[in-house]
């Protein structure tokens, strides 16, 4: 018996060892957290339970036989995170460069399997230099079985992948079929070829930073959703992140007790909106003062910055926020802002996240570089997303609403639950000045008859009575009631029960 427990603190040592010191070492000298380090962060303290500690590789070519170490790259377990359950792997970058064995893809494999069955996220922390070549397929086979259930558990369970380090080749595509990635500036990258490759095939000279570091791809290709400045600070924010979500699609999300009123009235929002229609002003603003302490937990910050999406609690409640950003593209929809916005109410509407929305769009950004690019299709991936969820959704249009962007923005007519309208707002098919231009272009060369006609139809359609007289708007609310308003209309909500007619599953375009 001492025998055995004698071997079994030998292989624990040898397992929490890694690669040895040296490489812990050289690790540390990058600025990088260790891989059983960064789940002591993520992870209340004490609750981390290891899974396969004793698993190694099985390859006997090239002389792998001589090199095993207990874990074989990545620590999988579970833990609880704010006293919730989660389910996590973390790669090792000490071991083998963290590269992607068969066995170390099982472990990952494993632990996924039992997140989907008792109903928790999976939070992976990828460090890893890709596939382990001196395995061959095997290794690619490992990568497709890790692909296949993040495929069956997305909307399922909440995943997360947090990129620590170089994430190259087939490594990428985990991450990229998850819910959030988060990235660690200056030290971990994602892209699908190396520099080197990219040279040779395009003769383009490019560092790993510009191809694919984490300001590359949370200001351009919208890859990531959070760039931090160290491992300490995107586990921080994780946890943040972690506390807005439920467990799996059955539950619905945590509440968290505030003692902020939640029929706070907000004086200072009457005078939000500037008196010239042209002027911008910050949607955060408004966003921040009706959430919950202030406390807003936004998503891609740096890219589509036209449009606003993140969490928030009201009434302690988690909830889902869109919002058009008057100070960038006058709140226009692009391409851009509308993929980053349909994936964003896509993934509330799994897991049952109510999503309010902020409305103020003057329309669809024109020119030939959207119509090219192809913004009817991505402008009709966030009017699907909105028609299609079934989670309660309340609307507020604080002051443009113009055209078929009105339609898209959560309006009445894509099932919206409860739509508010300030009095400043304009709900029209177009601006008073672009639609007298069209309906009295014989009168365009009389510039006093155009200005009038203009003040008429500003008159007329420039406000929110028009669409309240239809039914359109359920009220008109003065803007210091609105978190109140908001509060009240989602508690209402609480027990919504809306179900789509049955399918295998949609086809959204793509």
């Amino acid at each position: 018996m001492r025998h055995i427990l004698r071997q079994l603190d030998e292989k624990r040592r040898l397992a929490r060892l890694g690669g040895g010191e040296r490489r812990v070492a050289a690790q540390h000298a990058k600025g990088k957290l260790t891989a059983r380090e960064r789940l002591e962060l993520l992870f209340d303290e004490g609750s981390f339970e290891e899974y396969d500690m004793f698993v190694e590789h099985r390859c006997q070519d090239f002389g792998m036989q001589e090199q095993t170490v207990p874990g074989d790259g990545v620590v999988t377990g579970w833990g609880t995170v704010n006293g919730r359950m989660a389910f996590a792997f973390s790669q090792d970058f000490t071991v083998f460069g963290g590269a992607l064995s068969e066995a170390h893809a099982e472990k990952i494999c494993k632990i996924m399997d039992q997140a989907m069955k008792v109903g928790a996220p999976v939070i992976g922390l990828n460090d890893s230099g890709g596939a382990r070549i001196q395995e061959g397929v095997a290794s690619l086979a490992g990568y497709a079985e890790v692909f296949q259930r993040n495929v069956l558990a997305s909307g399922v369970v909440p995943q997360i992948s947090v990129i620590m380090g170089p994430c190259a080749g087939g490594a990428v595509y985990s991450p990229a079929m998850t819910d959030f990635i988060f990235m660690v500036k200056d030290s971990s990258y994602m892209f699908v070829t190396g520099p080197d490759v990219v040279k040779t095939v395009t003769q383009e000279s490019v560092t790993h930073e510009q191809l694919g570091g984490a300001l590359t791809h949370t200001q351009k290709s919208s890859v990531a959703d959070g760039a931090y400045e160290n491992d300490v600070e995107a586990l921080a924010e994780l946890r943040r992140l972690f506390d807005y979500l439920p467990l799996s699609n059955r539950e619905k999300p945590p509440h968290r007790p505030s003692d902020d009123d939640v029929a706070r009235i907000e004086a200072s929002l009457d005078t939000l909106v500037p008196v010239n229609p042209n002027r911008p002003y910050d949607i955060k603003e408004l966003i921040e003062k009706v959430a919950d302490d202030g406390d807003f937990f936004e998503l891609q910050a740096a890219f589509a910055r036209n449009i606003v999406i993140g969490f928030a609690r009201i009434g302690g409640h988690p909830v889902g926020v869109v919002a058009n950003q008057p100070m960038v593209l006058a709140g226009c929809l692009d391409i851009d802002s509308s993929r980053k916005a349909a994936r964003f109410v896509r993934f509330c509407d799994c897991f049952n996240i109510p999503i309010v929305t902020f409305v103020d769009v003057p329309g669809f950004l024109p020119g030939t570089a959207q119509e090219y690019g192809g913004i009817i299709k991505h402008g009709a991936k966030l009017l699907f997303a909105y028609a299609e969820a079934t989670v309660p959704k309340v609307t507020v249009i604080t002051r443009k609403a113009y055209g078929g962007a009105y339609d898209v923005m959560s309006s009445k007519h894509l099932r919206g639950d409860v739509n508010y309208a300030w009095p400043t707002a304009e709900i029209a098919v177009m601006g008073p000045k672009g639609a007298v231009e069209i309906i009295f272009r014989g009168e365009l060369g009389d510039a006093k008859r155009i200005e009038q006609r203009t003040q008429e139809y500003r008159e007329k359609f420039a406000n929110p009575f028009v669409a309240g007289h239809r039914g359109f708007v359920d009220d008109v609310i003065l803007p210091r009631d609105t978190r109140r308003r908001i509060a009240r209309a989602l508690t209402m909500l609480r027990d919504k029960r809306l179900e789509n007619p049955w399918k295998k599953h949609d086809n959204i375009p793509l």
